[in-house]
């Protein structure tokens, strides 16, 4: 019984909290937004299904907290379903009843009325909320503990690898990889894992000397921290990690910090998949909530291990879970700018069109593009909850259990 309370309070309410705050700043974005267009809303809802907790504020919004904390969504006035999606056969009769109830001019108030660059605003506000949580958050952590420098030195070249071939040698300090300088051990695995088979230039410092070289990486097994096993690219060194510092940084050095790294998780998100589609990376990478809350889990139980006292347990966690947040933020940001019909992205895309074309699509394109949508991103989510379970050795619990 202590056991299952442990792994609750280990994987479940990290990943609660890392939702409940990323989805509630997402759904938030759209919200001021819209009230800043001064557009009627009718709820304000973090989590799903039937509310645990609402009340309603003086401006008539009703605020809910869903019982399945797995999203939110911000329903404006006159919306058929919780993702705005316009029903067009209703939306004739929709406007005869705002103009016989409140008049012409409270049409305005409607978000399915608005100009079309006040509805891009409010569709586009929420993932830039989460772009900006994570900008807040890695901004904020680099002013207040610093940027962390180590030296990256080669303790070992094992034969035969990339790192070989390309003429690296022990003792070498690695300066700079794809044309970025490395600050850390994790800087050099992060240029690595996603150029398989791409020629990458490294510059080293050996007896005093600046050299420059190519490697190539190649696929190998990598064992992250919380040893689980990933296959992605590889050089073959090996490095000890040495003694690490914290270089202070003033504020517009660390909003500049907290820019750069909200930047380079949405290129490696992009280069990933990119890869992913054209067969040069596998899609065991993708993860779903059950992959979130496992992971959050374990690097939560890993840092409470490290921490000697309940004070620290406290920080550390809290630390964790919000770096961890600020990346799950660009991730939530990024998925829903895909132009995919459901999603904000496909929203923006059928504005788009209607900015180019001068009208909208037809009622029957947009349907036919919001079933599509629908089923790409169900899709998506069955895979990606396939990859977590298949992570997790759940098919080989059940295969046992029958063998």
């Amino acid at each position: 019984m202590l056991g299952l309370l442990q792994n609750s309070l280990f994987y479940i309410l990290p990943i609660v909290a890392i939702l409940g705050l990323v989805v509630t700043i997402h759904e938030g974005g759209h919200f001021l937004a819209a009230k800043w267009l001064d557009t009627a809303i009718d709820r304000f809802s973090i989590g799903f299904g039937h509310s645990i907790l609402s009340w309603r504020d003086r401006s008539g919004v009703e605020w809910r907290i869903g019982w399945l904390p797995l999203g939110g969504y911000v329903k404006f006035s006159g919306d058929e379903n919780a993702a705005s999606v316009p029903d067009h056969e209703d939306l004739a009769t929709l406007r005869t009843e705002v103009v016989q109830r409140e008049g012409e001019a409270a049409l305005s108030r409607y978000f399915h009325f608005k100009p079309l660059w006040q509805r891009a605003i409010i569709v586009a506000a929420g993932p830039a909320a989460n772009f900006l949580l994570a900008i807040v958050i890695f901004s904020g952590l680099l002013l207040a503990f610093g940027e962390a420098v180590s030296a990256v030195r080669v303790d070992e070249v094992r034969p035969g690898s990339p790192a070989e071939r390309a003429g690296l040698r022990t003792g070498d300090l690695l300066l700079e990889a794809a044309g970025e300088r490395l600050k850390t051990i994790g800087d050099l695995q992060e240029a690595v894992l996603l150029r398989t088979g791409v020629p990458m230039p490294v510059v080293v410092e050996r007896a005093g000397r600046r050299v420059e070289l190519v490697v190539t990486p190649e696929r190998g097994v990598i064992v992250d921290r919380l040893g689980r096993e990933h296959r992605l690219g590889v050089i073959g060194i090996r490095q000890q990690r040495g003694p690490v510092r914290f270089e202070r940084v003033g504020p517009v050095q660390a909003l500049a910090g907290g820019v750069k790294r909200t930047w380079e998780t949405v290129t490696t998100t992009v280069r990933y998949l990119g890869r992913m589609f054209t067969g040069r990376e596998s899609a065991d990478q993708l993860s779903g909530p059950l992959g979130m809350a496992q992971l959050s889990g374990d690097i939560a139980k890993q840092t409470a291990q490290a921490s000697p006292n309940a004070s620290s347990l406290a920080a550390n966690v809290g630390l964790t879970i919000l770096e961890l947040a600020a990346s799950i933020s660009v991730g939530i940001g990024f998925l829903n700018l895909l132009p995919v019909p459901v999603l904000d992205g496909g929203h923006l895309l059928f504005y788009g069109y209607e900015a180019v074309a001068r009208r909208p699509l037809t009622a029957k394109v947009q349907a036919a593009g919001y079933r599509v949508g629908l089923a790409l991103v169900l899709g998506l989510m069955l895979f990606a909850t396939w990859n977590d379970l298949q992570r997790l050795r759940v098919f080989n619990l059940f295969g046992g259990l029958f063998s």
